[in-house]
């Protein structure tokens, strides 16, 4: 199992938290869940970290079989339709998103 991660690190504007992750929900949700091969999608809103931490406002998973579907997945089209949501939803973001693949070692 591969997982390909987006950190949002930074902070929501003041006041725009509920607009920002109902974007998410109503928006982004669906077409992430559209992807090419997903197995599960995952949303996380951040509530409490350690002292020091980076402020990460949100994470979001999406497991594959395979990195050649993860490959896939990248190539396809809806990637593009979930990037200009993406693009709408930083305008209610200081910050920055990026992205890490990982594989699965244990689960119980």
């Amino acid at each position: 199992m591969y997982t390909r991660s987006a950190i949002f690190e930074g902070v929501i504007h003041k006041g725009r938290e509920e607009e920002f992750f109902h974007l998410v929900e109503e928006r982004l949700l669906p077409v992430w869940k559209r992807m090419p091969n997903a197995q599960a999608v995952r949303v996380m809103r951040m509530l409490d970290t350690d002292p020091g931490s980076p402020p990460i406002a949100m994470v979001q998973e999406i497991d594959y079989p395979s990195l050649e579907a993860v490959n896939e997945a990248l190539a396809s089209p809806v990637r593009l339709e979930g990037r200009a949501i993406t693009d709408d939803m930083m305008g209610m973001f200081d910050g920055r998103f990026y992205h890490v693949v990982y594989q699965r070692i244990a689960c119980e």
